[in-house]
């Protein structure tokens, strides 16, 4: 009987926690909203239909980060080295298709070593027992390194037409970043609410005892959230260097940054616990359409930085308020 009643609670709270995520997946919509009016008045061809794509376009690569950090947040951790896993693994992939290694492969080897970047994070945080913070700040300096000590300081130039088709093209004129975070996102979303592991990364981050009494795998949830993300980064790199054709080994500095942010705005908790895949595309397209419409305004860099703070803090807030009253 009583884990009849802990099984009708944790339906009532959990129906509570979704209704909480809906309406605040309703407010960063309505926010983008808002913000979209305003540049549109004030930035001429803000709303022109190729730059709406061109957002969509720089959006996707925050957004494809984001993702994975989603994940990560929501367990309970954080991840400080999306940045140089993406670095890494876009001058592994690039040196090989200099090499001749097949597109194919290329493009799986950065994708592996992304992953394999992210296995090392999580089994320091889940296995070896270290914070989340610390770990990913020490990856952060080590991963950026090797990506230098490998190249040398310098670019990996001259990537492959073939390579930079599938990640620079388009279909039926919509941009190829645009279509791979898409389903990314359906994927990330039925990860998070249609399957075990979802339901695990939500418990481990809402009360990791609780969870652990329950029979919930930490380690092995921990550490898939840092493989999701580690990949999601590597994937990132792969879309930048297709439109650049070069990868650099300071590529992805700060982008920690902009995910985080992006997670935050869309309603993820830096507690852990909760997050919103969809929430997640709409911050990585707030911060998107905000940093194009102040560019068009021709607002300098740093007034742009600042409003990018100003509106994690007001995220942040939100959170408390609603965290507060569940």
């Amino acid at each position: 009987m009583s884990s009849l009643s802990h099984g009708n609670g944790a339906e009532g709270s959990s129906r509570f926690g979704l209704r909480t995520l809906a309406l605040r997946d309703a407010g960063t919509l309505i926010g983008l909203v808002v913000i979209l009016a305003v540049f549109a008045l004030l930035a001429p061809g803000f709303i022109s239909e190729r730059n709406l794509l061109n957002i969509l376009q720089q959006s996707s690569l925050n957004a494809c980060l984001a993702l994975g950090m989603t994940l990560v947040i929501v367990s309970g951790g954080i991840d400080l080295s999306v940045g140089p896993t993406a670095a890494l693994s876009a001058v592994i992939s690039g040196s090989l298709l200099l090499s001749g290694v097949p597109v194919p492969l290329a493009i799986l080897a950065g994708l592996a070593l992304g992953a394999l970047c992210g296995l090392i994070n999580g089994v320091f945080v889940a296995v070896v027992g270290l914070q989340p913070f610390i770990v990913t700040l020490g990856t952060l300096s080590t991963y950026r390194a090797l990506a230098l000590i490998y190249t040398g300081g310098n670019p990996v130039l001259g990537i492959p037409a073939g390579y930079r088709a599938i990640f620079n093209g388009a279909v039926l004129g919509v941009p190829s970043p645009i279509i791979i975070v898409a389903v990314v996102a359906v994927i990330a979303w039925i990860i998070l609410k249609k399957t075990p592991l979802g339901e695990y990364l939500l418990a481990v981050g809402g009360n990791e005892e609780a969870a652990y009494i329950a029979g919930v795998p930490i380690a092995l949830t921990k550490i898939a959230a840092y493989v999701i993300s580690g990949f999601l980064a590597a994937l990132t790199a792969s879309i930048l260097i297709g439109r650049l054709g070069a990868a650099e080994p300071i590529l992805g500095n700060l982008w920690e940054l902009d995910a985080i942010a992006a997670s935050a705005i869309g309603g993820a908790s830096l507690m852990g616990g909760k997050g919103s895949i969809v929430g997640t595309l709409l911050g990585a397209i707030i911060l998107g359409a905000m940093r194009n419409g102040l560019t068009l305004m021709n607002v300098q860099a740093f007034y742009q930085l600042l409003a990018t703070g100003l509106i994690i803090l007001v995220a942040m807030i939100i959170d408390r308020m609603t965290r507060g009253r569940g």
